[in-house]
């Protein structure tokens, strides 16, 4: 071996590495023999110097921020806490797991409290919660999967298929979901904030553009267009008026003065997501809808029908929500409530978080579904109780229209997600990015088009002038250490999305 006297010059030196150092890495990495007996001492601070390298590129991971120190006004934070009300961090899952679904439905209670502190993800990690109480392995359930008989009585069902209860519109059948912590606005959109919006991006919502939107037969101001106007064929009661938006709710002749403090309605999905977007936030997810309106009413045991409870009694409801009340709908409206249409915002008594208006007054979109099948939530000014007409008023209630739908009882909130720590990964310059797009000219000959990004934003890696063997095993994820790749730091995606996205 030669002398390590004429290195002392060497770079590497600075650091002030002891020499006993170099040998212990380069052991733990199976490269000492090949150093010696190959390039001498020169090759073991060659490889000392790339293990350096590696260690200056790898950048230590930043802590999450506190969701203690975060907060926003006029919102309600949504997530885990302990036992002295602070915020659990991201350290942990400190989201929501509760039972998601129809509140008429009673199998929710064949649901165990402890299927509500499992791990849904993970080797030991089973699909159907119901067999997991009565003992089933995780294999029993995949093997009655796999080969069990297909009730062939109701037929097959669609991609996408969402089975729904009748009076309510909720999930049938119940089951337990996760949702990662949020903010929730505490009340709807009102008209004053919605005007603020439009008069700083002369925004023009759809119904504006397609020049009509749906009120109710009962709220027009002149009932002879009855006799001549297009009516939903869904729902009857409610009439395509000409000139009706958000500023005039009830068509011509009428206005939104006076209701400013009331939710903001006739305004189609995209109008409710473009005015999120304009204020930082988004439409909320239908499961995180769900778990800010059960409010702590989440396991199979203290689940509710309503968010007061179980009473179903209009002198009960009327202090809690917006409804239509014990007349006969659409032209007897008694106003048990204090109102026939929509109520300004905090009229009524909120949730256990604080949250007002997730039950009548006005529906709200949700983010997710299909633009001819978007989803609203919480039910408006026009159901009942027990669903004996229109939609039962429940903390299941749901119901889909299509994403242009205007009307005089739809509405929105926004939600906000918590800050986290950004966390990256690097991607390789030839790394499979998916199909190629394939131009055929007219003799038959293929030339696929380059979609790969260029190389000028990945950086080289690895050196031309060291050889390895053949026989050393490396990470086939990973480039040999003896090829140049080019590769670029990205945002790592999260490993964990909600479904309704």
């Amino acid at each position: 071996m030669r002398s390590i006297q004429p290195l002392r010059s060497h770079p590497l030196c600075r650091k002030k590495v002891s020499f006993f150092s170099i040998l212990s890495l380069c052991l733990a990495k199976n490269f000492f023999l090949d150093a010696i007996y190959d390039q001498g001492s020169r090759r073991l601070f060659s490889l000392y110097a790339k293990a350096l390298e590696a260690e200056d590129e790898e950048t230590e991971e930043e802590p999450h921020p506190d969701p203690n120190d975060e907060n926003h006004p006029g919102m309600i934070y949504v997530g885990r806490k302990d036992d002295d009300g602070r915020r659990v961090g991201f350290d942990v899952d400190n989201g929501i797991k509760y039972i998601f679904g129809t509140s008429f439905d009673s199998t929710h209670k064949d649901i165990l409290e402890s299927d509500l502190h499992h791990e849904h993800y993970g080797p030991d990690s089973e699909h159907d919660l119901p067999d997991r109480s009565r003992g089933k392995t995780r294999e029993q359930v995949l093997h009655e999967k796999r080969i069990g008989k297909l009730d062939l009585s109701k037929g097959p069902k669609p991609f996408g298929w969402f089975e729904e209860h009748p009076l309510d519109g909720g999930a049938v059948p119940p089951r337990v979901v996760h949702v990662e912590p949020f903010f929730i606005d505490e009340a709807p959109v009102t008209n004053k904030e919605f005007g603020k919006f439009v008069r700083a991006t002369y925004y023009e919502t759809e119904a504006e553009k397609f020049g009509w939107s749906f009120v109710l037969s009962s709220f027009l101001p002149n009932a002879e267009t009855l006799e001549t106007a297009e009516v939903d064929p869904e729902a009857e009661d409610w009439v395509a008026t000409d000139k009706a938006y958000w500023r005039n709710p009830e068509g011509p002749g009428t206005s939104y003065k006076y209701r400013e403090n009331h939710p903001v309605v006739h305004v189609s999905h995209r109008d409710a997501a473009e005015y999120c977007k304009w204020v930082g936030k988004r439409l909320p997810g239908e499961r995180e809808w769900e778990a800010a309106a059960r409010a702590g009413h989440f396991g199979p045991n203290n689940r509710t029908l309503y968010i007061w409870g179980e009473d179903n009694s209009t002198e009960v409801a009327k202090t809690y929500a917006n409804l239509w009340g014990e007349g006969a709908f659409p032209w007897e409206n008694h106003a048990e409530d204090g109102w026939r249409a929509t109520s300004p915002v905090k009229t009524f008594r909120p949730n256990a978080y604080g949250l007002y208006d997730m039950t009548g007054n006005v529906w709200e979109w949700m983010r997710g579904g299909k633009h001819k099948s978007r989803i609203v939530r919480g039910g408006s000014y026009v159901d009942s109780l027990d669903g004996s007409f229109n939609h039962a008023a429940t903390l299941g209630a749901r119901a889909t229209l299509h994403g242009t739908t205007t009307t005089g009882n739809v509405g929105f909130r926004c939600v906000k997600a918590p800050k986290r720590r950004v966390e990256h990964h690097y991607v390789y310059e030839n790394e499979s990015v998916g199909p190629q797009l394939a131009l055929e000219d007219s003799n038959g000959n293929r030339r696929y088009s380059n979609q790969q990004q260029s190389g000028h934003a990945f950086s080289d890696y690895g050196d031309d002038d060291d050889e390895f063997d053949e026989d050393v095993i490396h990470d086939p994820t990973k480039p040999r250490p003896d090829e140049k790749r080019g590769r670029k730091k990205v945002v790592k995606p999260r490993t964990r999305t909600s479904d309704e996205l």
